[in-house]
């Protein structure tokens, strides 16, 4: 209700402007709702809005001008309808005047303005656009918040801002810088594009570091003195966001003080691209200003269209100004426009006008309410743009549900010598591409960082080394670098007495690596403690985070919870929690030959050794007659056999092909468990071994006997949440004294059963205490590294150069002029005795049974086929009179004889049935001769 007043106001204050500029309202024809006109209208008034006295402006004008006269010279789009353009000039693009313009337009009958100009002028007119239901279509008003549901009648005919931030972003992104500073006007259009920017940065772990607005009427003073404060910062990444008339003269006072020079990294927004071509070709000393700086323009594909276009505008304008995107979108607006009414005549829509019932409230002689209108079918013409759907010049036009063209894409440029060079894309699809963008709408959508790709750049300084995109503030600031005031453990870190410098490992790995960076840095070391006790590293890390300390330097340990505060340079040592715990020293005894294996493991070995044997009998029992004999002997044979393979003993032969696959397999695993033991024996008997009734983080888990930590450390945080130990058993110890102290005492007498620590610590605790020794394996894994504060620079510059102190030798000799110590005689012993157990053994002796069982079913498939071949006759001859068990019986005698036994026999009564089958046949031939004589004879007899 506030703003349509304010409307009201706006146009009681300007309706006397209307008539001193020659507006005669009483003659202005407009339809109200009682209008009977049913037919399509002759002309349609359309306004354009923009100051074209601009270079902008200038092409704007020629080119709206030659959209119009194409559009009324093509009846397939309106018919006989003409568009009438109505051309006013925004003489101020911003502010109270250009309401007023605005408003001169309305008053004209007109159903849409193309402009305004500016995004400041859009934010204030497009009130008045609500109010009387004009669609505003404007391609150069580009600030993102214009497309909110406040302003619906503001509809954008080019890419939205927000995009071209996001482009900004990827590039950083891309590039691996992590903070800008951001260069603009301070108006709508750049505060609000610098706020999307910072949106779209955040997304990527980027950030604004530092903002500079500058008035859009800024003095060259005013531009310098905000330019001083931005070479004062640490970003060398600056982002220019402004316009084509108050850009270049950034840029020219950025020469002038030297920020165009090597390092510095210089992006522009679709400005300077726009001036660029527009004022093409610029004077020397104009790109002299520019030289190294990417640049952003609208994309628009190439096609027989676009080459036309060109072709035409040099035509139009006698080759005196350049062809930017914005005459191409301009171009297109008005046949975006076109063909919306195209499809609003055909749906039956008409143009009417009425008054507004809000003006009946304000009564004045001179005001002329009536002659502002509002157009009722505004909504509808509204939708109908929003629902174009065409091929322009500038490609395909579509806009989708959120009110933005589809597609949006950018070239990416770089100026250099006279000109520019293009060296890449970014599009909304595909990100950053060296590919154009309609190449790649075909494909899949990636924003992997492996498809990401720019052609190569040449910076400001005419350098192709890309720069590092920050320096340290040149304020005479100095880094503060907290680093912890150890009591204990002081060979890692530790102040010089009466002095306010460091010294220790942890210090030198710092000043190594920082004497490997390209470039000074100015710091200072802070103590961090009282002296009296070791500080809490945790929270030095927090004071980061606070601002109190710039980094961090000395024996902190990457964790999680540090991680979540702040960044780590690249640990430069390895250092996991261990368990140390007193230890004994054990003699071998009678018995320590046993010791190699485990009970289970001679079990599962000896039945094995048995299984074998039995197995190599079965299957060489009927072949080989060293298995045969006396059940007595045959078991004794069993026996002997099977142990006496373990030194390869044996004396009896395998003739059997199964027999000897199986003794082949069993001979494998013999060698392999005859050599482990051997090894574990040697071991026992030769290395001094240790014990203890800790044997790990288990053994503490399992008990509420009291362990002891180093006071400071993190591992009370760790075995409290992530172990599940109970806070009161552990006991803080401040320096290795009191912890081999506790130690040496034990959990019964007031001291500890264990003391868990990093392993740096502790490699340093056990050089001269021979009592003690690290039990159990290392159960974490962490690293010491220097702490920055979030997406510092610094931390990644320090990586690397840690990393090359790693492989040139540095950091081990770092690592063995502190840490190196004579180790004491028990180092070299071992804790306990490592005995082979059978899990380490289960694969061959699962090898071992499966090849015994394969050669037991062959062997049992092969004899039931000998049983059938040689006992089929006689288990014919007697079916009807064995029984089961008889049959069995049979079948295990034919089992225990000797195969050539069997064969012997079966071949001789296959002889001896050939023989009584040849005797019988002999036999039957003869009885019948004989009878056949005594017929004859007969027959003699009977005839005489």
């Amino acid at each position: 209700m506030i703003r349509n007043w304010g409307v009201v106001v706006l146009i009681v204050l300007l309706s006397n402007g209307f008539c001193s500029n020659g507006v005669d309202l009483d003659d202005i024809d407009i339809d109200n709702n009682n209008s009977n006109n049913t037919t399509i209208p002759d002309v349609v008034n359309i306004g354009v809005l923009f100051s074209f006295n601009t270079s902008v402006g200038k092409i704007v004008k020629i080119a709206v001008e030659a959209a119009v006269k194409d559009v009324n010279s093509d009846p397939s789009i309106l018919g006989k309808t003409q568009l009438k353009l109505s051309l006013q000039e925004d003489s101020k693009y911003r502010g109270f005047l250009s309401i007023a313009e605005a408003l001169q337009l309305m008053a004209t009958h007109t159903v849409a303005i193309i402009g305004p100009q500016t995004s400041t002028t859009a934010h204030v007119i497009s009130h008045i656009a609500n109010e009387l239901r004009v669609p505003l279509l404007s391609f150069t008003a580009t600030d993102p918040t214009l497309s909110s549901l406040q302003f619906p009648f503001f509809i954008r005919t080019s890419f939205n801002d927000m995009y071209q931030m996001t482009a900004i972003a990827d590039l950083v992104n891309y590039y691996g810088w992590r903070e800008v500073i951001a260069v603009y006007g301070d108006d709508d259009h750049g505060r609000n594009g610098i706020g999307a920017l910072g949106d779209k940065l955040a997304e990527r772990r980027c950030k604004i570091s530092f903002k500079a607005p500058m008035s859009p009427e800024a003095t060259r003073e005013e531009i310098t003195d905000v330019l001083v404060q931005v070479a004062l910062a640490e970003s060398r990444v600056i982002v220019l966001h402004t316009s084509t008339t108050w850009g270049p003269k950034v840029l020219n006072v950025a020469k002038s003080l030297g920020m165009m020079e090597n390092g510095y990294v210089w992006i522009a927004t679709t400005f300077l691209s726009t001036g660029i071509d527009i004022s093409s070709p610029l004077s020397l000393s104009v790109m002299d200003d520019i030289q190294g700086v990417i640049a952003l323009r609208m994309y628009v594909p190439d096609s027989k269209l676009k080459r036309s276009f060109i072709s035409r505008w040099k035509n139009w304008t006698n080759g005196s100004l350049g062809l930017s995107t914005y005459a191409i979108f301009a171009y297109d607006t008005v046949y975006v426009l076109a063909h919306a009414l195209a499809a609003f005549f055909k749906q039956g829509n008409r143009i009417t006008f009425s008054s507004d019932s809000k003006t009946s409230l304000i009564h004045g002689d001179n005001m002329h309410l009536d002659a502002v209108k509002i157009f009722n079918e505004g909504k509808l013409l509204r939708k109908s743009i929003y629902e174009v759907n065409m091929t322009g010049v500038t490609g395909h036009f579509k806009y989708t549900s959120d009110g933005n063209l589809a597609n949006p894409a950018y070239e990416i440029i770089n100026v250099v010598g006279t000109g520019t060079k293009r060296i890449g894309y970014w599009s909304n699809h595909s990100g950053l591409s060296s590919v154009s963008p309609e190449e790649l709408h075909s494909k899949p959508a990636s924003h992997s960082s492996s498809s990401q790709k720019l052609l190569s750049v040449i910076w400001p300084g005419d350098t192709t080394q890309k720069p590092r995109g920050w320096v340290f503030p040149n304020n005479g600031r100095m880094l503060k670098i907290g680093v912890p005031k150890r009591i204990s453990y002081r060979e890692f870190v530790s102040q010089v007495k009466g002095t306010d410098m460091f010294k220790g490992f942890c210090i030198d790995v710092f000043l190594s690596a920082v004497n490997l960076l390209p470039y000074a840095v100015p710091y200072k070391f802070i103590s961090y403690g009282d002296g009296h006790s070791n500080p809490s590293n945790t929270e030095l890390v927090r004071l980061i985070t606070t601002g109190v300390f710039d980094a961090a330097v000395g024996d902190i340990t990457i964790t999680t919870e540090r991680t979540k505060m702040v960044d780590f340079t690249q640990p430069f040592i390895e250092s996991g929690l261990v368990v140390v715990a007193s230890v004994k020293k054990t003699d071998s005894n009678a018995w320590a030959f046993l010791m190699p294996f485990t009970p289970m493991m001679w079990t599962v070995t000896a039945i094995f050794f048995l299984v074998v044997g039995a197995v190599v009998w079965i299957l060489e029992h009927r072949l080989n007659d060293d298995f045969r004999g006396p059940p007595k002997k045959q078991v004794a044979t069993i026996l002997w056999f099977s142990f006496s393979t373990m030194f390869f003993a044996h004396r009896e032969n395998t003739v059997s092909t199964l027999g000897r696959f199986v003794l082949l397999i069993w001979l494998f695993v013999v060698l392999i468990i005859n050599s482990s033991y051997t090894a574990s024996l040697t071991s026992i008997l030769t290395v001094q071994q240790l014990s203890s009734p800790i044997k790990g983080i288990e053994s503490l888990i399992n008990n509420n006997e009291p362990i002891g930590y180093l006071q400071g450390s993190f591992t009370k945080g760790y075995l409290v949440n992530e172990i599940g130990i109970d806070a009161s058993r552990l006991v803080a110890l401040t320096t290795p004294e009191e912890s081999a102290t506790a130690l040496d005492k034990g959990p019964h007498k007031g001291g500890i059963a264990a003391y868990v620590d990093e392993r740096a610590y502790i490699e340093l605790f056990l050089s001269s205490r021979c009592d003690f020794s690290i039990v159990g394996q290392e159960f974490t894994r962490n690293g010491w590294g220097f702490a920055f504060p979030r997406d510092s620079p610094l931390a990644v510059d320090l990586s690397t150069a840690i990393l090359e102190l790693a492989e040139n030798g540095d950091l081990q000799r770092i690592h063995d002029k502190w840490l190196l110590r004579s180790a004491c005689l028990s180092q070299g012993a071992k804790l306990e005795v490592d005995r082979l157990k059978l899990r380490s053994f289960w694969g061959l002796y699962l090898l071992c049974g499966l090849a015994c069982l394969i050669a037991l079913f062959v062997y049992l498939f092969q004899t039931m086929k000998q049983y059938k071949k040689h006992y089929t006759e006689d288990d014919k001859s007697s079916s009807g009179l064995k029984s089961t068990p008889s049959r069995l019986r049979t079948f295990l005698t034919f089992v225990d004889e000797k195969e050539d036994t069997v064969k012997s026999r079966s071949k001789r009564r296959k002889t001896e049935m050939a023989s009584f089958k040849s005797t019988s046949e002999v036999g039957s031939s003869n009885n019948g001769y004989s009878e056949s004589s005594s017929q004859r004879i007969e027959c003699t007899n009977n005839e005489t």
